[in-house]
C-alpha cells in the first residue's frame, strides 16, 4: 500500500471495512441454529416469573403463538437482537406474543435495561437459572418457539434478525390458522 496514492489507500481501506461489515452481518445472521423440540418431551409448565415473582404458566398463554427469549444484559448478541424482537411483537400483535426472560440478574438490573433501551415487550425473570435449565437453554440468546395450541416446536440458539426471511419461515407455522379475533385471548401479563 506504500506505493498507492492516499485516495487509493482510503478507498481500499473503505472497501475492506465494507467487506468486514458484510461478513459480520452475515455471521450475525448465520450465527444461530434451530433445534427441534423432542417429540415426547413435555414443555416446562412455567415460562418465567412476572414482576411480582409469580410464575407465568405456559398454559395461560395459549391462543397466540409464543416466542420465549432467554437473555441477559451482559450478552451483546442478546442486546443486539432485542429491537428486532420488539418489532416482531408489534408487527404480529394479536397472533404472536414475545416474552423476554432475563437470566439470573436482579429485578433492578432487568428493569434498568428495559427502561434504558425502551424495550416494550414483557420482561419475565429467571432469577436462579432453573427455568433456563428446564427449557434446555445453555446458549444466550436462545428463543423457544411455541405454537398457538401451546406445543413447543423448536429452540433457536443464538441471535437472529426476527424480521428477516429466516425468522418468517420459523414463525409462520406457529401462527393460529383462525383469524386473530376468533382465537382465545391470553390474559395480559402484569408489568411494572
Amino acid at each position: 500500500m506504500a506505493g498507492l496514492a492516499p485516495s487509493c489507500r482510503r478507498g481500499l481501506l473503505a472497501g475492506c471495512a465494507a467487506l468486514a461489515l458484510l461478513a459480520t452481518s452475515a455471521r450475525a445472521q448465520s450465527g444461530f441454529e434451530v433445534q427441534g423440540w423432542p417429540a415426547h418431551q413435555a414443555a416446562p409448565a412455567i415460562a418465567g416469573l412476572d414482576a411480582g415473582d409469580k410464575p407465568v404458566a405456559l398454559a395461560s398463554l395459549k391462543g397466540q403463538a409464543l416466542l420465549i427469549n432467554f437473555w441477559a444484559s451482559w450478552c451483546e448478541p442478546c442486546r443486539e437482537e432485542m429491537p428486532s424482537l420488539s418489532q416482531l411483537a408489534k408487527s404480529h400483535a394479536g397472533t404472536l406474543r414475545v416474552l423476554a426472560v432475563n437470566f439470573k440478574e436482579s429485578a433492578a438490573t432487568a428493569q434498568r435495561f428495559k427502561e434504558s433501551t425502551g424495550l416494550d415487550i414483557p420482561v419475565l425473570r429467571d432469577p436462579d437459572g432453573a427455568l433456563a435449565r428446564a427449557w434446555g437453554i445453555r446458549v444466550f440468546p436462545s428463543t423457544v418457539l411455541v405454537d398457538a395450541k401451546g406445543r413447543v416446536h423448536s429452540v433457536v440458539r443464538g441471535a437472529l434478525d426476527w424480521n428477516g426471511d429466516a425468522a418468517a419461515r420459523l414463525i409462520t407455522p406457529l401462527l393460529p390458522s383462525a383469524p386473530a379475533d376468533a382465537a382465545p385471548k391470553p390474559a395480559p401479563l402484569r408489568q411494572p
